[in-house]
């Protein structure tokens, strides 16, 4: 496979379809840590908060 890069050294400007790929793969790793980041930071916090509190309230209830 022939590395688009070295065209653009050769090249002042950057050709439309290479720059949409690169965007268009930017795009694809950023919701990639957002879908990561959801799972598997956010849910199991909000799991863990969600547990305390019920544990907290049925506490609350047995007094």
């Amino acid at each position: 496979m022939e590395n688009p890069f070295k065209k653009i050294l050769n090249q002042e400007a950057l050709p439309e379809t290479l720059k949409d790929k690169i965007m268009n793969d930017i795009s694809f790793i950023k919701l990639s840590i957002d879908v990561a980041d959801l799972f598997a930071v956010k849910y199991p916090t909000v799991a863990g908060e969600l547990f305390t509190m019920t544990e907290k309230k049925s506490k609350k209830n047995k007094k």
